[in-house]
């Protein structure tokens, strides 16, 4: 057993057994969690000490004093239809009291907009009343048979994570943490002060870990405080009147609530972003980076090291964000749920060192009597999505969340655990700081770009969404596989044009959304920038509904590119005539079975030139086409699994025409992958599956090797 690499969760009153458990998985650190403390006997340990600090909550002296300090955000009401000319909203129907408290201080005339939503329009402030008491408004010339809804400002006055855990732990009568603004005058001056007394008060500390920073993601509950709408990108709870007075001041006009209402969407990463709203993040990420600056140059004073968790209130910190680098932040925890939030996380410039807080988070709705089973494979089966981004972009440290006094309860989770930690260590101990080989660069693009890489198609971090998971698939099997990831918008495509050392650009998503770009594909010099780029040779991948925008008779704008096109019904008197499938092709050799999540329907084929690859309910599934010198493929949706990632590796290579690159460092089993490290000479093989393994790893004309791995296995060999 080696040491070193990993953070364990402590709590007071628990030294021995976090002694025996830390020697068991190697631990060089350890951390507290929400609703914990350490021994001052473990503080005084060789360890490294971790503490979590939370610069804006768990100071309810301070802000219980200055309310009108607490975050905001703008809310809608629910939709209320008019039956008569005078209609009545309450407008804090649908919302948890306990959670929000609307904000009169300021002038509801100046700040809130009632709108008919059947015509979009804004009902003048003449037309309306507010009653305080009854937290409703009154509209006296509504039209009849039109919906209308209230958009208000309401005060958070519960941590929503701090909600969270409190009802997910049953905290009973635990006083509720109150947020506060740092923008607001007293907080700024409190965050500041607060921080530098604790410095002093806690010299055994070693790291400050930022839990976060100043300003939630969205996350408000309904009446019954159950959640009610989540977006983990969201920027509504940044929302104030100064910050819109300094917004108006620095971008030279005014945001109204409609910009953050947004027909109620409340500006989901799905949206298509306005410029109003993109500027506002920007301006919200520079104002957030300035004031991190300031603690992390305090903590860096006091000799400890700043890390940042990336979650909860991380808005304005986007570590892929134009402002990152100057937070000075050392490090970045963040949760791992898969491959494609590890890299999320391992991916992240501008830091000394990344860590993954791996799952099951130590709780009680899965730590309980009886699930122990469930527990040990949720473990295992985190390790193995992770593994695979590991080995290609991998981070340094690793560690667990939570209550260590529960997890100690399952000496099978124990034992499980102590295996993963070695085998991270192992792999590091391999590569020695090198890289894995790349063949192939591949990019995404969407709306988003840069920004969110390793992000898209996320409503919450790493959570199952019926809608989504067709795409999400996508980053899941690209965070595992031999090619470079990259993330660009529209807007760098009509700006910059496309880098030449792109080999392949993936568009998915669903129609209209902003990833798969909806209006932006009426603009002429993106399609023919595209198409340029692809007929000299480039690969393109659309899955779902790629380029989708009705517009000109085409659904899919790159439609005589992919050699498909989707019926919406317009043109069903237009027969379409080429439905046979190839027998075999490149693409789908030794594919078994084809799943295409929430399938995209009425894809069809435009030519006879169109290579069909999967064809039923007479619609297309899996196409590809030759355009001038570039490839295209259609898939039409790719949930993950590791027949879907091998499937998306052959059409990458395919696409590049690069087929006999695959073959350098292949594995025949889709079970198992290979990862070569050039720089040290070795390569290692994962089964990421449950069960023994067989494969041949072909290096192109030079031998093959066969190999058997067992259940989960990592195997390395020398290069020759």
């Amino acid at each position: 057993m080696s040491k070193g690499r990993v953070t364990l969760p402590s709590e007071k009153n628990y030294f021995k057994e976090t002694m025996r458990i830390a020697e068991k998985w190697g631990a060089d650190a350890i951390r507290d969690s929400d609703g914990t403390k350490l021994d001052d006997e473990l503080k005084k340990s060789p360890f490294k000490i971790y503490n979590a600090y939370f610069p804006t909550r768990a100071h309810n002296d301070f802000i219980t004093q200055h309310m009108e300090e607490c975050p905001e955000m703008y809310l809608m009401s629910e939709r209320v239809m008019a039956t008569n000319e005078e209609v009545e909203i309450a407008f804090m129907r649908e919302y948890y009291p306990e959670q929000l408290k609307v904000d009169y201080l300021h002038n509801p005339k100046e700040y809130w907009e009632v709108i008919d939503r059947t015509t979009g329009s804004v009902v003048s402030t003449e037309e309306w009343s507010l009653d305080s008491e009854k937290n409703s408004i009154t509209i006296y010339k509504a039209k009849k048979w039109h919906e209308y809804t209230v958009s208000f400002l309401a005060y958070i006055i519960w941590d929503p994570v701090e909600m969270y855990n409190h009802l997910t732990n049953d905290w009973g009568d635990k006083e509720h943490e109150i947020p506060f603004d740092v923008l607001q005058p007293h907080s700024y001056q409190f965050v500041l002060e607060t921080m530098a007394n604790w410095l002093k008060e806690n010299p055994d500390v070693d790291v400050v870990r930022f839990t976060t920073f100043f300003y939630q993601f969205s996350l408000v509950f309904n009446q019954y405080g159950k959640e009610k709408f989540v977006d983990w990108f969201g920027y509504g709870a940044s929302v104030s009147p100064l910050m819109l007075e300094k917004f108006k001041e620095a971008k030279g006009y005014a945001l109204r609530a409609e910009d953050f209402i947004d027909e109620g969407y409340y500006n989901s990463s799905f949206r298509i972003p306005t410029q109003n709203y993109l500027d506002y993040i920007d301006f919200v990420q520079q104002f957030v980076t300035k004031t991190v600056r300031k603690l992390t140059d305090m903590v860096h004073s006091s000799g400890k090291e700043a890390m940042m968790f990336l979650g909860d209130q991380w808005l304005g910190t986007e570590p892929y964000g134009n402002y990152f680098k100057e937070t000075g932040l050392d490090a970045v925890v963040g949760s791992v749920g898969d491959g494609t939030t590890l890299r999320m996380i391992s991916d992240i410039p501008h830091v000394k060192y990344t860590e993954g807080r791996f799952l099951p988070y130590f709780f009680p709705d899965t730590f309980f009597a009886g699930n122990e089973e469930n527990i040990v494979n949720e473990a295992r089966m985190n390790w193995v999505q992770a593994r695979r981004a590991i080995l290609r972009s991998p981070i340094e440290r690793m560690g667990y969340g939570g209550y260590l006094t529960l997890a100690d309860k399952f000496p099978a989770f124990i034992e499980t655990v102590a295996e993963i930690t070695e085998e991270f260590r192992q792999i590091h101990k391999e590569i020695k700081g090198s890289r894995a080989k790349t063949k192939l660069n591949v990019a995404l693009l969407n709306h988003w770009g840069a920004l969110r890489s390793w992000q898209a198609f996320t409503v919450a971090h790493a959570l199952y969404c019926k809608e989504a998971y067709s795409y999400y698939g996508v980053l899941e099997a690209l965070s595992g596989m031999d090619v470079e990831v990259s993330f660009i918008s529209f807007e760098d495509v009509l700006t910059d044009g496309i880098d030449q050392t792109i080999d392949v650009i993936i568009n998915a998503g669903a129609m209209n959304t902003a990833f798969s770009g909806g209006e932006i594909w009426k603009n002429e010099r993106l399609i023919s920038c595209l198409n340029e780029w692809i007929y000299n040779g480039g690969g393109f991948i659309g899955v779902g509904e790629p380029s989708g925008c009705e517009h000109q008779g085409r659904t899919f704008q790159m439609a005589h590119a992919l050699g498909v096109d989707k019926e919406v019904g317009y043109s069903l008197s237009t027969d379409k005539y080429f439905k046979t499938a190839e027998k075999t092709h490149f693409i789908t050799e030794g594919m078994m079975k084809f799943d295409f999540g929430e399938v995209v329907n009425s894809v069809y084929s435009l030519s006879e030139n169109t290579e069909i690859l999967e064809f039923s309910n007479d619609e297309v599934h899996i196409s590809a086409n030759e355009f001038g010198n570039g490839r295209t493929i259609y898939l039409a949706g790719l949930p993950f699994s590791f027949e879907n990632a091998r499937l998306l590796m052959r059409s990458l290579y395919f696409a590049a025409r690069k087929e006999k690159e695959m073959l350098e460092g292949y594995s025949t089993n889709i079970f198992c992958e290979v990862s070569v490290f050039p720089e040290v000479k070795r390569y290692c093989v994962i089964n990421n599956s449950a069960t023994t393994q067989e494969t041949t790893v072909t290096f192109g004309e030079q031998e093959s090797e066969r190999l058997t791995l067992n259940a989960y296995e990592i195997v390395w060999r020398d290069l020759l």
